[in-house]
């Protein structure tokens, strides 16, 4: 039913996507997932074109310290505290930003080590998020799951992601919708949960 997450980290590691699935308690939604210096023109536009659209970017907190990127508002209320930043787009090479070759762009150089602050338009058109430090282990969002499996496949801890939608109403994507999303496009399914023992066996 589900994949072993060692599967789906190679796969990861090889510029695949993911179907991750958080707890039924929780969001209960399943994201599409990828490393962010992986996402070409052609994947973007398979990302926007089964998810909301609302394509963020989880990186870790000492990548969004290295671009200086602020978290949107100072006291959030998102009721599972994800931690938004000001929005970006790439400033060379884009026009409108919202293409999906704008957005495939900047999400890359959101990866780029040798990228700077002043690489980076405010606001833009890609949403970062910062990962909480510790990871799935501290909070179980599926921005700290992109970071903690762009780190196991040993790459930079940048992910791209977005809720997938079902496509006959447009509703968020459930348990049972994402394992037929997964089979249908040859895609891994994991489980935050299971990364979550994963990642507690590599501690111990």
């Amino acid at each position: 039913m589900f994949n072993s997450i060692s599967e789906a980290v190679d796969a990861f590691r090889k510029g695949d996507f993911l179907v991750v699935l958080d707890d039924e308690s929780r969001e209960n939604e399943g994201d599409l997932i990828i490393a962010a210096q992986f996402v070409t023109l052609e994947k973007m536009a398979f990302l926007v074109r089964h998810s909301s659209g609302y394509v963020c970017a989880p990186l870790s907190t000492e990548r969004a310290d290295q671009l200086e990127l602020p978290l949107m508002v100072p006291n959030s209320t998102d009721r599972h505290g994800t931690a938004y930043t000001i929005t970006v787009d790439y400033r060379e090479g884009t026009t409108t930003g919202i293409s999906a070759h704008d957005r495939a762009l900047t999400c890359r150089k959101l990866a780029d080590s040798s990228c700077a602050p002043s690489d980076f338009m405010k606001p833009g058109h890609i949403l970062p998020l910062r990962a909480v430090d510790g990871g799935v282990l501290v909070r179980r969002g599926h921005t700290e799951a992109a970071v903690d499996l762009c780190k196991l496949a040993n790459l930079e801890p940048v992910g791209v992601i977005c809720e997938i939608v079902r496509e006959n109403d447009g509703l968020m994507a459930r348990r049972d919708d994402c394992l037929a999303f997964g089979k249908k496009h040859g895609l891994p399914v994991i489980t935050i949960d299971a990364l979550v023992e994963y990642m507690r066996s590599l501690k111990n």
